[in-house]
């Protein structure tokens, strides 16, 4: 099976499952789903976040996510727990789609290693 075959079965896979334990079966979209690695990263799972703290869990959900592609680096847990990242090489100029094949590419990994999804 094609790379982007399998990576669209597995994009399929990881949204049902998210959708179906979260959302009552409501489809996640991306961005949904980058807030929920946000809360699992930090671990503060039972409270809730005020507007700007979802753009930062966001924010971490996407530096753990392309970490492992050499975008950025842990630097270190804060007084309150969350994480901090630096950026250890700069992202390319990606068209909109390319960046929404990356993230969801680095989404399922994130997943495959967890053993979430298979």
């Amino acid at each position: 099976m094609a790379r982007d075959e399998k990576l669209k079965e597995r994009w399929e896979e990881l949204v049902e499952k998210l959708s179906n334990q979260f959302a009552d079966g409501d489809p996640l979209d991306l961005d949904a789903i980058i807030y929920l690695i946000g809360v699992q990263e930090l671990g503060q799972i039972h409270r809730s976040f005020k507007k700007d703290e979802k753009l930062d869990l966001m924010h971490i959900a996407i530096c753990r996510l392309l970490e492992p592609y050499g975008y950025y680096e842990f630097d270190y847990y804060d007084e309150q727990g969350w994480p901090h990242y630096k950026m250890k090489e700069q992202l390319p100029n990606l068209k909109s789609g390319e960046q929404s094949v990356l993230m969801k590419e680095a989404i399922v990994n994130y997943f495959l290693t967890s053993e979430y999804i298979q």
